[in-house]
């Protein structure tokens, strides 16, 4: 029998990340489910939210993802850490034994990790005892000289289904052996440039970066109010770290462990 995985992410049911990761599962040999907020939750972290109407019914739609026409695929309104443990209870099929999210639009890289949804389903997966792997796709370098600056202005020009999602499915393929060699707890987060297979240098170990790409900065302020905004990160990251070697063209693997007793 076939090890049976649950593919999630924070991008929403629609997302061509999405997609890709199922192929690379598939074509792994995994048994398949996929299951992924039927809305956007990036920066949802580990949140257990859910989305119920007045009868208190969470809404699963069942979906067709192209390309896996025989995966199941449900749409959910929940946060991805919610559907991974839903999936524990055998919502969607028998439970999974490891749990994949991803393929992020945008790097989970340095501390910021925290925040991202992708990653927070991966460590949700990790305090049931079950194997994960956060994987993104880094189409924001801001650290990069060669964008000039303007990569947060020109992020949305581009059209997401074609970026180098097989690139980075490529990669997911190369490090899956490694589930199971995890200790209890841990999990791997997985960054690629959004370049040919070909341009990327190699995959490196990483240690994380002490920041995020993007940050968070107050715009205007008032008396009964607040305007945030995001912008780029311009510290340059240490050499070894996630985003030092993502910005060197490298796909970079960092073991996390969301868990610590101290």
């Amino acid at each position: 029998m076939s090890r049976r995985v649950l593919i999630t992410n924070d991008d929403g049911i629609d997302a061509p990340g999405l997609r890709a990761l199922a192929g690379a599962a598939v074509e792994a040999g995994y048994d398949v489910v996929v299951a992924a907020p039927a809305e956007e939750a990036s920066g949802a972290s580990a949140a257990l939210s859910a989305y119920t109407g007045d009868d208190g019914k969470l809404l699963v739609r069942r979906k067709t993802l192209a390309g896996l026409e025989d995966v199941p695929a449900y749409g959910v309104a929940a946060s991805p850490a919610y559907i991974v443990v839903l999936a524990t209870l055998d919502a969607f099929g028998p439970g999974p034994d490891a749990v994949l999210a991803g393929i992020n639009r945008g790097a989970n890289a340095g501390r910021a990790v925290l925040h991202s949804g992708t990653v927070g389903a991966a460590f949700t997966a990790a305090a049931y005892g079950l194997p994960a792997l956060a994987a993104s796709l880094d189409v924001l370098s801001p650290l990069d000289a060669s964008r000039g600056g303007n990569a947060l202005a020109v992020l949305d020009e581009t059209s997401d289904e074609s970026r180098h999602w097989a690139t980075a499915a490529k990669y997911v393929a190369e490090v899956l052996p490694q589930l199971d060699e995890l200790a209890d707890g841990a999990v791997l987060n997985l960054n690629v440039p959004d370049r040919p297979a070909d341009e990327i240098v190699g995959l490196a170990e990483a240690t994380l970066a002490a920041f995020g790409q993007v940050q968070m900065a107050v715009a205007e302020s008032g008396d009964d109010f607040l305007r945030t905004s995001v912008r780029e990160n311009r510290e340059r990251a240490e050499d070894g770290t996630d985003l030092a070697l993502l910005t060197a063209g490298h796909a970079t693997l960092t073991t996390l462990r969301g868990l610590l007793q101290l």
